[in-house]
């Protein structure tokens, strides 16, 4: 695989979004499941501290009730019952009792403003977190202090770490002491749990990084085995070769891109065709005109010159082989000029009038014929654009009509406003045009298998003339035809011609 390749970019731009998909959808998994952690934990200390309080409540009840079973009254009463409490605070939280955290006791009694701390369960109770104790007995409730601002990612790569939750229970004792009871709660259980968590969101994370990028690269073998099949069929048309197809199932992009090439394909085989078949034909018709000059020269030469008939019947052949000749390179001449920019000039001008001159042209060139021809109505119809550009396209297409008209037949010319715009209508009632060829008559160098006689004399180039001349005006052209009962050319013109001509 080339390093700059299609395949290699796509590959490298897999791999980074899959990595930013995957690191995203993982740091994220793990934040979700850290910040649970961490407001498990957070339950877990406030069920603590509520524990605690009920218990230190009912030990001080009990030492104030034994206290006063001892027949002791007065301060004696509350210094005993403050001394009870105080033996069996150890006890309560070391041996059946609430055992899941650390604790401390702070103790102020009445003639002392400093809480001093008096008894701790075991180290990881005793914190620095004089200002929460006062403010829980400044507030006379709970107060919570723990890790704040802690990033919770940062176990994602190291060991998880969630901190100390402490919760500051304000005590009221006998003898008029007040106290606070530090309950800390180290999380090491919720710890355990995002540790053990790591590895496996790790394990699928890279799982489904490979996935992703397998998965894309397989959808772009697949789409490039396709963008393959189209430079083959690239290359096999640069060749020269245009039976090439390419295949067309399904209903993505791709399918219908291979439509559309080989439509193309189609499109350039039948020009293809068409041409090769026209240079066939050109040259069959330059070659019997040449030939047929030459031979009659060659009678010239001979004995013409003694006998009148002769002479003037080669003259006759000559010249019309000659024209035939002249109208087979006016026809190739107009091919080429109608490639490039048409000069077109802008001014108002009759079109019914233009139609008629087009009209009588035609009636004095098949005389012979004895058609019939109907103009459009008396009167003029005025609209802006070339004159003879337009007259040029409706003579080709008055001439293709008395062509394959048979004799007797009629050939009508008909012209009608329609809103913005001037409608044209060549009528013949000639051999028609076969359905399957309409969509291809327009094509340089085509010819309807039904036009081929040499009678006719066509060569393909008539109509894709005239349709450059309207298109190149703004305007529109379409056939209506049925073999045997004739063919209708309707040409839309725009009145106001705005716009620049169309190359």
């Amino acid at each position: 695989m080339r390093p700059l390749s299609i395949r290699a970019r796509v590959l490298y731009l897999a791999i980074v979004f899959a990595l930013l998909l995957v690191g995203s959808v993982t740091l994220a998994t793990y934040f979700f499941v850290a910040d649970g952690m961490a407001h498990s934990a957070q339950s877990t200390t406030w069920r603590l501290a509520r524990t605690t309080s009920l218990a230190i409540s009912k030990a001080t009840t009990t030492a104030k009730l034994q206290a006063a079973s001892e027949g002791l009254v007065g301060e004696d009463r509350e210094h005993e019952a403050l001394r009870l409490l105080m033996r069996e605070i150890p006890d309560l939280f070391t041996v059946g009792g609430v055992e899941d955290g650390s604790f401390a006791l702070y103790v102020r009694e009445v003639t002392d403003n400093e809480l001093r701390l008096v008894w701790f369960s075991d180290d990881r109770a005793v914190l620095d977190e004089a200002s929460g104790r006062n403010d829980a007995l400044l507030d006379r409730q709970p107060t919570q202090t723990g890790p704040e601002g802690r990033d919770l990612l940062t176990g994602m790569f190291s060991r998880a770490d969630l901190g100390s939750y402490v919760v500051h229970i304000p005590l009221y004792l006998p003898n008029g002491a007040v106290g606070v009871m530090d309950v800390v709660y180290l999380p090491t259980r919720e710890e355990g749990i995002l540790d053990s968590a790591r590895q496996p969101m790790f394990i699928v994370g890279a799982f489904a990084l490979l996935v992703a990028v397998l998965m894309l690269q397989i959808i772009m073998g697949w789409v490039l085995s396709l963008v393959d099949d189209v430079r083959t069929a690239a290359e096999s048309v640069d060749a020269g070769q245009l039976d090439v197809r390419l295949p067309e199932e399904g209903e993505h992009e791709i399918a219908d891109l291979a439509r559309s090439l080989n439509a193309l394909i189609d499109r350039l085989r039948r020009r293809a065709e068409a041409q090769t078949r026209f240079v066939a034909d050109a040259s069959h018709e330059l070659a019997t005109p040449v030939a047929g000059i030459r031979g009659y020269v060659n009678i010239l030469r001979a004995w013409g010159a003694e006998d009148p008939e002769m002479r003037e019947e080669a003259i006759a052949a000559i010249d019309r082989e000659s024209r035939r000749m002249a109208r087979l390179c006016s026809d190739l001449l107009s091919m080429i000029r109608s490639d490039g920019v048409l000069d077109f000039r802008n001014a108002r001008y009759d079109i019914n009038a233009a139609s008629r001159e087009v009209l009588a042209g035609a009636a004095t060139r098949y005389i012979d014929k004895n058609l019939e021809f109907v103009g459009p109505d008396e009167g003029p119809l005025w609209l802006y654009g070339d004159h003879d550009r337009i007259e040029e396209a409706l003579a080709i297409l008055v001439d293709n009509a008395c062509k394959y008209t048979p004799d007797a037949g009629r050939v009508q010319l008909k012209t009608r406003r329609h809103r913005d715009r001037v409608v044209v209508e060549v009528t013949d009632t000639g051999i028609g045009i076969p359905e399957s060829d309409l969509p291809s008559i327009f094509e340089r160098f085509y010819r309807s298998d039904a036009s081929r006689s040499k009678e006719t004399g066509g060569f393909g180039l008539g109509l894709p003339i005239a349709k450059h001349i309207i298109d190149a005006s703004g305007g529109m052209i379409w056939v209506r035809s049925k073999v045997a009962s004739g063919t209708t050319f309707t040409i839309s013109l725009p009145r106001n011609r705005a716009k620049e001509p169309k190359e």
